[in-house]
């Protein structure tokens, strides 16, 4: 979404990937994911409907924080890759 994170929280934010406005799906191997990442979806003002669970989330929201906080390998990921991206 952007090249440097959140001015309001300090994290990064992404989005789902679409080409044309529709979504866009590849297949990758196993070896090149590193780690899985905790989202955040970026809420709005309004209260979500209780009926909303957990696995709706990828399909509500369109914008989501990558929490660098969830632990310390991540937070150490995030840091490191920010600064190479920053600088």
């Amino acid at each position: 979404v952007s090249n440097a994170p959140d001015d309001k929280t300090g994290l990064w934010m992404v989005e789902p990937s679409s080409i044309n406005g529709h979504a866009h799906f590849a297949v990758i191997h196993v070896e090149s994911i590193f780690r899985s990442a905790h989202l955040i979806p970026v809420y709005g003002i309004e209260p979500l409907p209780l009926a909303i669970k957990s696995h709706h989330v990828l399909d509500i929201f369109t914008l989501f924080y990558v929490n660098r906080y969830a632990d310390h390998h991540a937070f150490e990921i995030v840091c490191y890759i920010s600064k190479l991206l920053i600088w």
